[in-house]
């Protein structure tokens, strides 16, 4: 898989779950059927179903496809949970408010960025389920997972979940053993520790930073 396709996936999983958008058209049964992973093999389902059948319009009116997006990520994703994992040191002592806007400034950056790829990809895709394990310390589970694409060799796909209020939701995704929420730890500590968390919030929602891993286009 070339490097700008990862980088683009890793960067709307976290808010697009887009390693669920590229499963196949008649993915396979989970491994093993636990509630997190059957929460992953519902929303690969729904959304893909749903840009399948929406991609003209979607491709027409970016703005349905964010609405379409922000109802998926409520649903699927604790984007706040994740977004105090990628803050890190940086986020101890801040508010709700604060961590809130930082998700959401980081979650339009990528949607700014990377919206249309997950119109763009073509073929028929598919993904089987492995397993569902504990991870450690409670924190929730690990739904293991491979992408197949023809040509190419199995990609490596974990969902990291945790029970939220009797919904599992993810906090991180795993491509190839690269976490998200470390690759933008990474990209953010200097900023954050720099400006602090209103201001970088502030530069990704005016544009002038914006949120992609490191070796995006490369």
């Amino acid at each position: 898989m070339k490097t700008s396709l990862l980088s683009a996936m890793l960067a709307t999983a976290l808010f697009a779950a887009a390693p669920i958008v590229a499963t196949a058209q008649t993915a396979p049964a989970a491994a093993t059927q636990g509630a997190a992973s059957q929460t992953v093999i519902d929303a690969s389902t729904r959304v893909l179903t749903t840009l399948q059948q929406r991609r003209a319009e979607f491709r027409s009116n970016p703005a349905a496809l964010r609405q379409f997006i922000d109802s998926e990520l409520n649903r699927l994703f604790d984007r706040e949970y994740a977004a105090r994992l990628v803050l890190g040191i940086h986020g101890r002592g801040a508010s709700d408010a604060d961590v809130k806007a930082f998700a959401d400034a980081m979650a339009d950056s990528l949607m700014q960025r990377y919206g249309s790829a997950l119109l763009s990809f073509e073929g028929k895709p598919s993904f089987r389920g492995k397993s569902e394990s504990p991870l450690p310390g409670n924190r929730g589970v690990k739904v293991s997972t491979e992408l197949l694409r023809s040509g190419d060799d199995p990609t490596p796909v974990d969902y990291l979940m945790r029970n939220v209020g009797g919904q599992w939701k993810i906090f991180d995704v795993m491509i190839e053993g690269i976490s998200y929420v470390q690759t933008f730890k990474n990209q953010f500590d200097t900023p954050l520790r720099q400006k602090g968390i209103a201001e970088v919030a502030k530069e990704l929602r005016s544009g002038n930073l914006q949120a992609a891993p490191a070796n995006d286009g490369k």
